[in-house]
């Protein structure tokens, strides 16, 4: 899969899945792990081999399974994205107040959420774009990224438009303030430092001057 860069130049890009499988391969074993909406849903398929990762959706379900087989699909059986989804040995379901209070009291070890907008000091913006055609949706992010420790950001790397989204600061309205860890996207992976974003590595194919030209905030190395 290919991307545009500014000057028209083809970028090497993660598809969906490719990304989720690399957000995946960093999740420790034994993990609590809370799956936001869009593309974060696709992180439950592929836990590596030999790791027990418990996933946590909020609107009442621990010990998401993979996707189920076409066909096979329980339709009282969805994740907070209304996405059909199994049940791994020993999930537990509940009401939505045990499940926040899960997320706000800490018990949730990692969430990975999706982003409109990341800033070079970890704030976040992922609920409303100010555009009138895609209605504001808060959801349980805001609950998430006070309770839960580690903040991993799942997203592409730009717009459709080809303007970056990875910034020195948010123009949208923030979900919270300097939460986020890491940023996986689909063009490069990105730690959150003290003095910015700092490259953790490249999208096989991909240059440094590359992604910076599509990446507004300086990358440290």
């Amino acid at each position: 899969m290919t991307v545009l860069n500014a000057n028209t130049r083809k970028l090497n890009a993660l598809s969906d899945a490719e990304l989720a499988a690399r957000v995946a391969r960093d999740i420790p074993d034994g993990s609590y792990v809370n799956l936001g909406i869009g593309k974060p849903t696709h992180v439950s398929a592929y836990v590596p081999e030999g790791r027990e990762v418990i996933y946590h959706s909020e609107n009442g379900i621990l010990g998401i399974g993979p996707k189920p087989r076409e066909g096979e699909e329980d339709i009282e059986l969805i994740d907070a994205s209304k996405r059909y989804v199994t049940a791994a040995p020993g999930a537990a379901f509940f009401e939505h107040s045990d499940s926040f209070a899960m997320m706000r009291g800490g018990h949730i070890d990692i969430a990975v959420l999706g982003a409109y907008q990341v800033a070079e000091n970890g704030d976040l913006a992922n609920w409303a774009t100010l555009d009138d055609k895609f209605p504001p949706a808060v959801g349980g992010a805001m609950d998430l990224v006070v309770g839960v420790p580690r903040i991993l950001i799942m997203m592409s790397h730009i717009n459709r438009d080809g303007t970056p989204k990875l910034l020195k600061r948010c123009t949208y309205p923030l979900t919270g303030l300097g939460v986020v860890s890491r940023v996986y996207t689909d063009l490069a992976v990105l730690d959150v430092t003290p003095g910015g974003f700092r490259l953790v590595e490249l999208t096989h194919g991909n240059s440094l001057a590359d992604v910076q030209a599509v990446t507004e905030a300086k990358i440290l190395t």
